[in-house]
């Protein structure tokens, strides 16, 4: 059995008298890839954000690599991509490169010149996305489907063991999507970087990750890929507290 990264213990959230989570157990080993999935409003944001130490958990614990949250230093071993770098501003004047790098000066510090490892591991990053032909291009002239991937190599640039990605593919066409998720496979399985990926695209995934998770208030399921497709429909409707079919293959939004 691999070392645990993410131990979540009895942890529960209340926003302003209101239980967003309760009683939620779940652990993340090294190496796995662990796609988060539950219908809107279901917590999955908030316990991301208990996880990167943003909300504090009114009880239980949190531990990451063997160290309670509250102790944990080592922040640059986390990468996060939120929702679509949509928030960010596209006719910023920043090359590939210059959006890279900017994932270094956590480690750098802001005004630290970058040596020649660092251009390095940028360009090894810009590469691991796919993106090696767009390093000099302007962020704001790629599609939207490319700049996610420039901002997963700014993620990935500083060497991170867990890379945590909330819905990462909306806005992204259903072709690009594949491709994307192929990607991301493939910094799981050559690169070793373990992986929570908060989706909505059940369909899609199952394939890809090597565990699914299954949150709306409560831990409702967790278990390995197969287990999770074994699942009976009336089972994950019941999770869902709806039917599902209306979660699978859907890029329309």
């Amino acid at each position: 059995m691999n070392q645990p990264i993410v131990e979540i213990k009895h942890v529960d959230y209340t926003y302003e008298r209101q239980k967003v989570l309760e009683n939620i157990n779940l652990t993340i080993e090294q190496g796995s890839f662990l796609g988060l999935v539950g219908p809107n409003g279901s917590g999955k944001t908030t316990l991301l954000k208990c996880l990167l130490g943003l909300l504090k958990p009114q009880q239980g614990e949190i531990k990451l690599f063997g160290q309670s949250i509250q102790k944990f230093k080592n922040w640059h071993e986390i990468g996060f991509v939120s929702q679509k770098a949509n928030s960010f501003n596209t006719g910023f004047p920043a090359s590939v490169f210059e959006v890279v790098s900017s994932g270094l000066t956590s480690r750098l510090g802001l005004f630290k010149f970058m040596k020649q490892q660092d251009r390095k591991r940028v360009y090894e990053a810009i590469d691991a996305v796919g993106l090696s032909e767009f390093t000099k291009r302007n962020i704001g002239e790629l599609s939207g489907g490319q700049q996610q991937r420039a901002f997963i190599a700014r993620a990935i640039v500083s060497d991170p063991k867990l890379l945590i990605l909330d819905e990462p593919t909306v806005g992204v066409d259903a072709k690009t999507v594949q491709n994307f998720y192929d990607m991301l496979l493939n910094l799981n399985k050559e690169l070793g970087i373990t992986l929570i990926l908060v989706t909505h695209d059940i369909g899609t995934i199952s394939d890809k990750v090597s565990h699914v998770a299954c949150i709306n208030k409560h831990l409702h399921f967790h278990g390995n890929s197969k287990e999770f497709e074994l699942l009976k429909d009336d089972e994950m409707s019941d999770f869902y507290g709806h039917s599902l079919h209306v979660l699978s293959h859907d890029h329309s939004h």
